[in-house]
């Protein structure tokens, strides 16, 4: 299983997603890198975001995370995951069992990654720079956490 450095930024990643296609229909991140100190998460998109959209996609993030919510694994047969979700971007092949990462009923999705247990425990979330390049919208954000939004 693939570990990350940092739960509190891939579970951030999760929330990021889930805000990205509820405000703009878009889809979850076809690509991601999660480190530690910065992140980046990658979108088909037609644009860059405005200063505005920026703000909103924080503010949601950081809202998500102050209500405190569960992040829980269960666990699907191949078949029904698949009939569920986007399994691409799962680094095997066909499993008998899917890992289904939920977070409250804000977010789920198939993941391998390390998680927090509550998305409280997560800390702030920033927005650092956004940018377009031939269909491809670039958000690179951090997390900081022990902070709030408005530390």
């Amino acid at each position: 299983m693939k570990t990350y450095e940092s739960p509190e930024m891939h579970t951030a990643e999760h929330i990021l997603n889930q805000t990205m296609v509820r405000m703009f229909d878009c889809g979850r991140s076809f690509s991601s890198h999660i480190e530690k100190k910065k992140s980046k998460c990658d979108y088909h998109f037609g644009r860059d975001l405005t200063e505005d959209e920026k703000k909103q996609i924080e503010k949601s993030v950081n809202e998500t995370i102050k209500k405190n919510l569960p992040v829980s694994e269960d666990f699907l047969p191949f078949e029904k995951a698949a009939s569920l979700y986007n399994l691409e971007r799962l680094p095997f092949g066909r499993k008998d069992s899917v890992r289904i990462v939920r977070i409250g009923d804000y977010d789920a999705c198939p993941c391998i990654g390390q998680h927090v247990s509550s998305t409280g425990t997560i800390g702030a979330f920033k927005i650092t720079t956004s940018s377009y390049n031939d269909g491809v919208l670039r958000v690179r954000f951090k997390v900081f956490p022990g902070h709030n939004e408005n530390d």
